[in-house]
């Protein structure tokens, strides 16, 4: 049995307000191409497959085109777990029509955790799957009036750690044959390294656990949410797959890849880093403007033929007028999404940052609130309990 991990899809992405889906639907044909060439028999997909909670039509139509496709390839069995950039309402919808197709999805943590827990026999070969999604606070914790911040966290990871342990508790009652055993996650793993793109919703310790926290009866726990493919904790066996294109500047100097998972006589044989070709050109420029200006010559398409995308970090003593350098890119086949300098100032008033930003949606919120605490002369890092607390207030209302 093949089994194939990936994550972090984010649909409908834009990169400083350029649209994605040229990369994103090359994406999904290369991925399509490769089940079939390798006869992937399961694919996993822990979350994140949109990049906002109300997906566009044009999104929706990709996602379920995919989905339909494969039905006739050798993938006889998917399991979707939602993320937190996705709508669990807008995942679930259609579960009970492509559980037709041998499509499960698990938008939100189930009530009762027999429907998070998968049994797939295929080629003689079994496997079990816990399909933990994103698991909101509210999920899966009671709130209690007047609790602290250091309350909240403790009770949270704990029982974040414990769906886990009854996951694999029900993965145990149902495993009579031996089988291997894969959890599915979507969160922040301590030790794990992140990008730019990842939108940091957790404060403090809140929802992060080790690799020491995830029961020893899983075989392999398939994690989304962090965009770098990497291991976690030393322990080769908790991996992230990582985005499959590229979602920051910050993304361009490490392979893309999805995880293979090879089973046979009730193991896991082997776990495959298979690299993700870029369809798109990602190029980032260092040094002075003249220097930058001189290295345009030097920059070129891919075989996928996109525009290639630019960023260029300025190392210039003072602030200077780019329009040069933008007039020197209209003569060559690429385009420059972002101009910045490598000593600008630190901290920008708000009303500078809004000046130099092409859309609101290029905002943090959390970058705002730093911001404006710093304007009024109120040191957050004396009062780590005002941080704590707005960072709570947004996980609220992003979870609404």
């Amino acid at each position: 049995m093949k089994i194939l991990h990936t994550a972090d899809w984010h649909l409908g992405h834009r990169l400083h307000e350029q649209s994605q889906k040229e990369e994103q639907a090359l994406f999904l044909n290369w991925i399509e191409r490769y089940i079939i060439q390798q006869k992937i028999d399961v694919l996993l997909i822990s979350g994140d497959i949109f990049d906002t909670g109300s997906p566009s039509n044009q999104s929706l139509e990709m996602y379920y085109s995919f989905l339909v496709k494969l039905n006739a390839t050798t993938c006889k069995s998917i399991i979707i777990t939602g993320g937190n950039h996705d709508s669990p309402g807008t995942l679930n919808a259609p579960k009970h029509i492509l559980d037709a197709l041998s499509i499960k999805v698990v938008g939100k943590a189930a009530e009762n955790i027999e429907d998070e827990v998968f049994e797939i026999d295929i080629n003689n070969e079994k496997v079990i799957v816990a399909a933990v999604p994103y698991l909101r606070d509210g999920d899966i914790r009671r709130a209690v009036a007047g609790e602290s911040f250091d309350e909240l966290t403790e009770k949270y990871k704990t029982a974040l750690i414990n769906h886990y342990k009854t996951s694999a508790k029900q993965c145990k009652h149902i495993n009579t044959t031996n089988a291997p055993v894969i959890a599915m996650g979507h969160l922040f793993a301590t030790g794990g390294s992140v990008s730019d793109s990842e939108q940091n919703i957790y404060v403090g310790s809140l929802g992060h656990i080790g690799a020491e926290d995830f029961p020893t009866y899983f075989d392999y726990v398939a994690l989304g949410h962090l965009h770098r493919p990497q291991i976690i904790g030393g322990n080769d066996k908790i991996r992230y797959s990582g985005s499959p294109n590229i979602l920051s500047f910050s993304e361009v100097n490490y392979d893309k890849k999805i995880l293979v998972l090879n089973i046979e006589n009730n193991t896991i044989n082997t776990i495959e880093e298979v690299i993700i070709p870029n369809f798109r050109a990602f190029y980032r420029l260092k040094g002075t403007m003249s220097a930058c200006m001189m290295k345009f010559n030097t920059i070129a398409t891919n075989n996928y033929n996109l525009t290639p995308w630019v960023e260029i970090v300025l190392d210039e003593e003072n602030t200077i007028n780019t329009n040069d350098l933008k007039r020197a890119a209209e003569n060559y086949p690429f385009e420059i999404l972002k101009i910045s300098l490598k000593n600008q100032r630190k901290v920008k008033g708000i009303e500078e940052l809004l000046e130099n930003t092409a859309s609101i949606k290029e905002l943090q919120p959390t970058e705002v609130f730093k911001l404006k605490c710093e304007e009024m002369g109120f040191d957050l890092e004396k009062s780590p309990e005002i941080w704590d607390a707005f960072n709570e207030i947004l996980q609220s209302v992003k979870n609404q």
